[in-house]
């Protein structure tokens, strides 16, 4: 079994040091703040020492400034693999990574698609990228924790694919909100509205591949729903919303986006064509 350090006992942080010692790992682990504990685990008494417990390092703390503090405390990374698992955005994941080579170590990003409670269970899955031969050499280890999936060599792909699948859900989310906040507003029954909006969802979720399609091929055209079309319905959503004494926020960008869609010739297209209105 590999020994793994872990720096960083959050929630999330102590998930994962749970998971490895569960697995069998022998585990170090080190937080800034002094008092959380980790059953099974041995405790550094700072950066330094946890480094230096363990060919494999996993960080997870607060942002990626917290990282770089934690890079700098730890001085020499030589035989070190670094684990990143801190949210942070691809520039950071690249900065980040040339710190740890000249500090001497490799380094492998981490994108977390799982809450702490799904560590270490059935669908959660980790997103790696950086040194193909660091992640190869210690994937085992990590699948301790979740599927572990590895996007590429560019440090930053982790991250991309993270905030990328963290947008369609907040996103998703954004519009299931507001939905539950109509049916409520109205005095309906939220409870029973709940499997007919997921069931709704799911149907619609099914066109994906047919929107990535036409993303590649950069065909928009539509004989579903059109842009003018949806831009003529937008403002009964909007409508709707004041009325029930809710505020529209989550419908507007969605409406601005239509509405230069439309103005700028593409009414014909299927909203899919909002992902070019997206550039700056």
């Amino acid at each position: 079994m590999t020994s793994v350090t872990v720096i960083g006992l959050g929630l999330m942080g102590k998930a994962l040091a749970g998971a490895f010692v569960r697995a069998g790992h022998r585990t170090t682990v080190w937080n800034r703040t002094a008092g959380r504990n980790v059953d099974g685990a041995e405790h550094a008494t700072d950066v330094a020492a946890a480094v230096a417990a363990a060919p494999l390092v996993v960080v997870c703390v607060v942002n990626n400034d917290a990282v770089l503090q934690v890079l700098e405390e730890a001085g020499s990374l030589a035989g070190r693999v670094l684990v990143n698992l801190t949210n942070g955005t691809p520039a950071q994941a690249r900065e980040v990574a040339a710190r740890v080579a000249e500090l001497g170590g490799r380094y492998v990003d981490g994108g977390i698609m799982a809450v702490p409670q799904m560590i270490a269970g059935p669908g959660a899955l980790v997103l790696y990228s950086g040194s193909a031969e660091a992640f190869h050499e210690h994937a085992a280890t990590l699948e301790a924790l979740a599927q572990a999936r590895f996007m590429g060599t560019d440090p930053g792909l982790a991250a991309l694919y993270d905030l990328a699948l963290l947008s369609g859900m907040y996103g998703m989310f954004g519009g299931v909100f507001h939905a539950f906040a109509m049916v409520r507003a109205a005095g309906e029954d939220v409870r029973g509205f709940a499997p007919m909006l997921g069931a709704w969802l799911s149907a619609m979720m099914e066109g994906m591949p047919e929107q990535a399609e036409q993303i590649v091929s950069g065909d928009y055209a539509t004989d579903v729903s059109a842009l003018a079309m949806n831009q003529l319905a937008m403002p009964n959503f909007v409508e709707a919303a004041k009325e029930l004494g809710l505020r529209p926020d989550v419908l507007l960008p969605i409406q601005r986006l239509i509405d230069r869609a439309v103005e700028a010739g593409h009414g014909a297209d299927s909203l899919t064509r909002l992902v070019e209105m997206i550039k700056e």
